[in-house]
């Protein structure tokens, strides 16, 4: 079966989005750029998130980031390597997806949430 949910997370994977790993230069060594056409249901605005590999601990970093334009284009050099999401420590990953899942309206996954 090819569903919305299936094109948007093949294999579990969310298919929008760029991952980068600056090597623990900065508390926010991970940042994940949402891509993607999905920019109407932002006001235009282009996502993205910062964070340490503990975004959830109360010591830990998760941020989210609204900007105008990609922070990742044209150059990403600031924002340190390409990762694969993978690649990702599994907090990051968690608030990755509950993110995604709410920004493309993805309501069958378990980490959808309405607010």
């Amino acid at each position: 079966m090819n569903t919305r949910s299936d094109r948007l997370l093949p294999n579990g994977k969310p298919r929008y989005i760029r991952c980068y790993d600056d090597g623990g230069a900065s508390i926010d060594r991970y940042t994940v750029c949402f891509t993607g056409h999905y920019r109407q249901n932002t006001g235009g605005e282009f996502w993205n998130l910062g964070m340490n590999a503990y975004p959830f601990h109360p010591q830990g970093f998760g941020q989210h980031c609204n900007s105008e334009k990609r922070i990742d284009y044209p150059s990403y050099v600031h924002l340190g390597k390409k990762i694969k999401f993978d690649d990702l420590p599994e907090d990051c990953k968690k608030l990755v997806l509950q993110d995604y899942v709410y920004l493309w309206d993805i309501k069958d996954h378990p980490l959808y949430h309405e607010d």
